[in-house]
């Protein structure tokens, strides 16, 4: 993992993607948020949509990705950046590897899911052709707030 410390820019991005990890929770879904940048132009954005679309694949991450291949016409996207309030999961991890993003910053680890180690890990192979800087970014204490008190009210709700 690089150690590039977070510019202002990250940190504006990243609390849009707060804003969109709120949105999810305020629709009962994992709070997770992810922007798509390319030269400072947000081409992506997704919130998780899990439950609503009733799809294991409906990541914020994912999303993100998904949107931006769509709207810049291509299948890789080797000078984006990706932000996300939480470390990516290996699903999330190989559609990032697949697109070929250049740089992702997180807010939150991801103890129990997350794959930045494996992805910084796999990136380093001198088989691969591509390089992605993964930095751990700004927003971690209250990406990890929001998702600390999403859970409680779960647990407390009996759901």
């Amino acid at each position: 993992m690089a150690d590039s410390p977070p510019t202002s820019e990250d940190e504006l991005l990243i609390a849009r993607c707060l804003e969109l990890a709120r949105e999810a929770a305020a629709h009962d879904e994992v709070p997770v948020g992810a922007l798509v940048v390319i030269d400072g132009v947000v081409v992506g954005e997704g919130r998780n949509r899990v439950e609503q679309l009733r799809s294991p694949l409906a990541h914020a991450e994912m999303e993100a990705l998904q949107q931006a291949l769509q709207r810049v016409g291509e299948k890789r996207l080797p000078t984006a950046m990706l932000y996300c309030t939480l470390e990516p999961c290996f699903l999330c991890a190989g559609a990032i590897l697949h697109t070929r993003v250049r740089r992702v910053v997180f807010g939150a680890r991801d103890p129990k899911f997350g794959a930045v180690r494996s992805l910084a890990t796999l990136l380093e192979d001198a088989r691969l052709n591509h390089r992605c800087e993964v930095v751990e970014g700004p927003g971690a204490t209250d990406s990890a707030a929001l998702l600390r008190e999403f859970f409680r009210a779960k647990r407390g709700s009996g759901k």
